[in-house]
């Protein structure tokens, strides 16, 4: 038992840093940005910006080549209903982080040009009020994944949308 645990953790420990990534810029340091394979037309985005600067930056916009419309989302439970709102911007507090992660803010990109596939990777612009525009690839796993690995359980963001939580 112990042996099957142990192999578990060494294949879980290999996908994830099979896919990190930081991308700098001044103080901001994007880490192991993300993106799930698409099912449709619309596809979420994932990643944590460490801010390691003594100034408050903050996520004003993003944008990508590979999608029609690019937003900043956040999901959270609002009388035991789960909602997702787009937002206009994340605070990155001084020597700290955000983390945009499935179930809380993320990124959402639709109209997609071409359906995104696992092993592809997304480029992303993130726009900062002091950064300015910071270039990240992300790479692209599982639809169901919740994590910066093809594996996790499903969070269909296409059914998000004001849907009771079971």
């Amino acid at each position: 038992m112990k042996f099957s645990a142990l192999i578990a953790a060494i294949i879980l420990g290999f996908g994830l840093t099979a896919h990190a990534a930081e991308f700098k810029s001044g103080s901001l340091t994007i880490e192991n940005p993300w993106a799930r394979a698409s099912m449709g037309p619309i596809a979420g985005a994932f990643l944590v910006i460490r801010n390691d600067g003594g100034e408050m930056d903050r996520l004003v916009g993003l944008s990508s080549e590979a999608a029609g419309d690019v937003q900043i989302h956040q999901t959270r439970e609002v009388n035991g209903v789960m909602t997702m709102r787009r937002v206009d911007g994340i605070d990155v507090p001084p020597h700290g982080e955000v983390a945009l992660k499935p179930g809380g803010y993320h990124i959402m990109l639709m109209g997609l040009k071409a359906p995104l596939k696992v092993g592809d990777t997304l480029p992303l612009t993130l726009k900062f009020q002091k950064a300015g525009a910071v270039p990240v690839t992300a790479a692209v796993v599982k639809p169901g994944a919740v994590g910066g690995t093809p594996g996790g359980g499903m969070m269909d963001h296409q059914h998000m949308m004001d849907r009771p939580r079971q």
